[in-house]
């Protein structure tokens, strides 16, 4: 097992070649590690579960039993991405549980950010522990803990202060397997192209757990979901088009609960504002905002006013952090 301390001698994984013997030394390690037992994996989709999900797939295979909880609240595409990438792809043995409507039914009316975080985080505690209560055999837990994860809770107890899927019950009690753990960001990244996982996998930008919960701002219904949903996929399909995409450290829309009259076919139309916020920052406690040309600003303003039901306002967002904070809520 590694140290929670990460060697000064371990040279930075900033190559193919660090990556591959990064790999190699790890496959072993989970080997010696878990033997022939199985490891349980919460596979959200983001860039250290992915990597580490591929990572046990290499060392173990089938022993791995990956569950994907699609929340409801996920980007457009994201949940069909991590089936067709672990299940069609890397033949994962992956359980998908599809539990949108319970968690929307559960957020219906709740307007506060953190009563709603509360709600999904220990809603998907709830639905973990019933996929791993239909499992036997199990012994191991492998998280995608990261080296900034275990500076951040220096002189907590334990693992729960950094806890992936949000802290699990006390009685679910398992060894834990954590391959990436002494990895800063960009090295997980590194060995994530390394495995051969894609790009937009492995390059995703910084996502909440809450998912589009956190920006669907107050109380979320299912419409205005859909219609952030819709136009946070254009804004990325555009950034991806100008290659902003590969600039631009983190970028989404934002849609608050309240409604402008605007005219849509000659007629009064009431809709929503999808607020764009995109910005650039190493470490997340500061951000500058990204200078985005007036023709890309004006392409995805018409694409979102002209292809999201419910939409009439398109706004960028140009405050830095301080005083805003990156997300919303």
């Amino acid at each position: 097992m590694q140290s929670n301390v990460r060697p000064e001698s371990m040279e930075r994984i900033t190559t193919r070649a660090l990556a591959d013997a990064f790999i190699a030394e790890q496959v072993a390690e989970i080997r010696a590690q878990v033997g022939d037992k199985k490891v349980l994996l919460a596979l959200s989709g983001g860039v250290d579960s992915s990597v580490v999900a591929a990572l046990l797939i290499k060392a173990i295979g089938k022993q791995l039993v990956c569950v994907h909880v699609n929340h409801g609240l996920m980007r457009k595409g994201e949940s069909e991405q991590v089936i067709e990438v672990f299940k069609n792809q890397l033949d994962a043995n992956l359980i998908y549980v599809d539990a949108t409507d319970r968690f929307l039914d559960l957020l219906a009316g709740v307007s506060d950010p953190e009563k709603k975080r509360k709600i999904i985080g220990g809603e998907f505690i709830k639905v973990f522990d019933e996929e791993a209560s239909k499992l036997s055999g199990i012994s191991f837990l492998a998280q995608g803990t990261i080296y900034p994860d275990i500076l951040e809770s220096n002189g907590k107890k334990a693992v729960k202060s950094h806890h992936n899927v949000g802290g699990l019950p006390e009685y679910m009690t398992f060894e834990l397997v954590e391959p990436v753990k002494l990895l800063f960001k960009d090295e997980v990244r590194e060995v994530g192209r390394a495995l051969g996982l894609p790009s937009a996998m492995v390059d995703r930008q910084p996502f909440p757990g809450p998912g589009l919960g956190v920006r669907c701002l107050g109380a979320i219904t299912r419409d205005r979901l859909h219609a952030l949903r819709e136009a946070d996929a254009i804004l990325r399909e555009e950034f991806d088009k100008c290659g902003l995409a590969t600039k631009v450290w983190q970028y989404f829309i934002s849609m608050p609960d309240m409604k402008s009259v605007g005219v849509k076919n000659g007629e009064r139309y009431e809709g929503w504002p999808a607020i764009i916020r995109a910005v650039n920052s190493k470490d997340a406690m500061t951000a500058t905002i990204e200078e985005i040309p007036y023709s890309v600003l004006h392409t995805i303003t018409n694409r979102i006013i002209n292809e999201v039901e419910g939409v009439n306002r398109v706004l960028y967002d140009l405050t830095p952090k301080p005083t805003g904070t990156i997300e919303w809520e």
